[in-house]
């Protein structure tokens, strides 16, 4: 993906190639020698201990352990990749030297090339809807996993976004929208699918007896994004629950206000000498969060205008949130007085 790097800026060094022909010519010759690096080790293996005692065995390389594994097909690669000749390329050269690819990662061009996905990879592994954000995705469509679905290729959803990442089953839904797959064909792109792309099949990815048992529950279709997560099982044991949390919350939020009035009872007693009302007052009074709240943004404005700075002025960023916090806060506070 892009080997020109020109989203990187030119300080990043150049550790690969910057033509995407040059990106092809050295993952060939490091098949190559991956594949002779094996033949070599392969021939010193079948030796007598006589024979190995008077010759030096190879050289042990890790990289090029693993490039023989690959063309063993021990070895599964996930490749990252946007266009489709970038898709093709590999896809021929694992042709060339007779291994699959275990998925095209991100294969945002992949309906163009699906048939050739389908006869050179396990799988594809895209995102639901995202295009046009830089030049090798300007052909990007939503329809993607759909259509790479439909001739036979096993397709998973994922996503670089974290907030994506979090709620991979609402993003799994759009390919019913976009591609018309039914719900339990779209379920798959973010559970079994997956879970047969990384090798796991026999494992997870499916409720089925004898697979580990980890389970989301969810309080509705798990493709609806109205749904919520009410119980997560791992490996059989319950380590989330929506009503133990709750309870949980519940149990934080009055620890946290006594602590909190502990504190201010301790403050103003401190401060009882000097008479008056209000945070100085000779008696202990009840404040809550919101209150505190109130007090630290005047903290913060009383410290703008000592500076010169007219507090009115202040916009953190673009949004003004300054303001917008100092009124909801007065909003709190003054409804709870």
């Amino acid at each position: 993906e892009n080997p020109k790097r020109v989203a990187a800026g030119s300080s990043q060094p150049d550790e690969y190639p910057t033509t995407r022909m040059g990106v092809a010519a050295l993952i060939r010759d490091r098949l190559v020698a991956g594949k002779e690096y094996r033949e070599e080790w392969e021939r010193y293996d079948v030796l007598s201990s006589y024979e190995k005692r008077r010759v030096m065995p190879p050289k042990v390389s890790l990289e090029l352990q693993a490039m023989g594994e690959i063309v063993a097909g021990e070895r599964w690669i996930h490749s990252h990749s946007y266009r489709q000749d970038e898709i093709l390329m590999l896809g021929r050269l694992a042709q060339e030297f007779g291994f699959k690819i275990g998925t095209f990662q991100h294969v945002l061009e992949g309906y163009k090339v699906a048939d050739a996905i389908a006869e050179t990879a396990i799988g594809a592994s895209t995102f639901s809807d995202w295009w046009a954000y830089k030049f090798e995705v300007i052909d990007a469509i939503p329809h993607n996993a759909a259509i790479m679905a439909e001739v036979g290729v096993n397709v998973s959803i994922n996503s670089d976004s974290d907030e994506h990442a979090r709620r991979l089953n609402t993003e799994a839904a759009k390919a019913m929208k976009y591609g018309g797959m039914s719900p339990e064909e779209a379920l798959k792109l973010v559970t079994l699918n997956p879970a047969i792309q990384l090798g796991l099949g026999d494992r997870t990815g499916s409720l089925e007896a004898g697979k580990d048992a980890d389970i989301a529950i969810w309080s509705g279709n798990p493709l609806s994004y109205a749904s919520r997560c009410v119980s997560t099982w791992v490996d059989g044991a319950e380590m989330f629950s929506a009503d133990e949390d709750a309870d949980m919350r519940v149990a934080a939020e009055t620890d946290r206000q006594r602590i909190i009035q502990k504190i201010l009872s301790k403050g103003l007693n401190k401060g009882g000498a000097k008479g008056g009302s209000g945070r100085g007052a000779k008696n202990p009074v009840t404040a809550d969060v919101s209150s505190l709240e109130l007090d630290a943004l005047r903290d913060q404005m009383e410290a703008l205008w000592r500076s010169g700075v007219d507090p009115s002025l202040s916009r953190p960023g673009v949004c003004g949130c300054f303001d917008i916090l100092f009124e909801e806060a007065a909003a709190r506070a003054a409804r709870n007085r």
